[in-house]
């Protein structure tokens, strides 16, 4: 039977979607009090903006669905009709530091993660599914891969990369962990994951790594070998004592669709394509979007309990 849910704080959610909509959420008091630079002086031209008012307009700009050009002409609108008297970055000017702004995920979850890992593409040039339907694939599909690392507990993004679309999922799972300071306790990914570079990385920092083993998985580490056993040669074990499904019920391995989720959220907030034509430009377009996606989970998320 298919399980039913429902949601029961339909009201206050209701009203958290709304207040996406808000200006107030995205351009904020704190980014417009700091507006203008006030670090210590650089050779050559010096930086009029902050690096908090450039987050601010590239942030707008991501939410809205805007180019450049359009960024700037509705954030001088917005001064104007608050009586600000401040000066709007040219859109050149957004370009250009969009290259090397720093962009803080503002993460806000407190204790140990529960962390899930996935990657999902989008792309930079290319003809729509309808062409592609219609007519075939063309030469000048382009398309990059963002990858993430996502709370199971809070839904918030703990880090976003950005990264050419050949480069593989378990290669990132190092430079992911980086800026990650907290507790994990326990990591999923799917099988992609599955590889001794990831294992190397995971384990320092958790015990409990739920990624399954591929069909032809043989056992890294026999048990007459000194050492503790391998996270994933029990995960082998227990799947050749149970099966695959079973482990992944007992192990709580579903917890990793919540990756998905995350993927699927950006997508349908933000849609399928990159605005940036650089790498260093779409690397903060994608942190620009996770810290978005962080600012409206903690608007307000759904809570779905199981009724049937």
């Amino acid at each position: 039977m298919r399980a039913v849910y429902r949601i029961r704080n339909w009201r206050e959610y209701d009203q958290a979607l709304v207040r996406r909509g808000s200006l107030t959420v995205w351009v904020d008091q704190g980014a417009l009090d700091a507006w203008h630079y006030q670090g210590p002086n650089q050779w050559g031209g010096q930086f009029v903006y902050s690096d908090a008012a450039i987050r601010c307009l590239l942030t707008l700009r991501a939410v809205s669905h805007l180019p450049l050009r359009a960024t700037q002409g509705m954030a001088a609108s917005i001064f104007e009709l608050m009586g600000l008297d401040l000066d709007v970055p040219h859109y050149s000017t957004l370009s250009r530091r969009a290259a090397e702004v720093a962009v803080d995920l503002a993460r806000r979850g407190k204790g140990p993660l529960h962390l899930v890992l996935d990657s999902t593409g989008l792309k930079v040039y290319g003809e729509g599914e309808w062409k592609v339907r219609k007519h075939g694939y063309s030469r000048r599909r382009t398309w990059r891969k963002l990858h993430l690392a996502i709370d199971a507990q809070t839904h918030e993004v703990q880090a976003v990369m950005v990264t050419e679309a050949g480069v593989d999922d378990a290669e990132m799972a190092e430079p992911l962990l980086k800026p990650i300071d907290r507790e994990i306790a326990a990591a999923a990914g799917d099988g992609a994951y599955d590889k001794r570079k990831v294992y190397r990385v995971l384990e320092p920092r958790t015990g409990r790594i739920l990624i399954p083993p591929r069909g032809n998985a043989r056992i890294w580490k026999h048990g007459n070998t000194s050492g503790p056993p391998l996270a994933r040669d029990e995960n082998l074990r227990a799947i050749r004592r149970s099966g695959r499904n079973a482990w992944k019920r007992e192990s709580g391995y579903h917890m990793r669709s919540l990756a998905e989720t995350g993927v699927c959220r950006l997508k349908v907030i933000f849609g399928d394509h990159l605005a940036s034509r650089r790498p260093e430009r779409q690397a903060t377009e994608g942190a620009i979007r996770g810290r978005a996606l962080n600012i409206m989970t903690r608007l307000g998320m759904p809570q779905s309990v199981r009724v049937a």
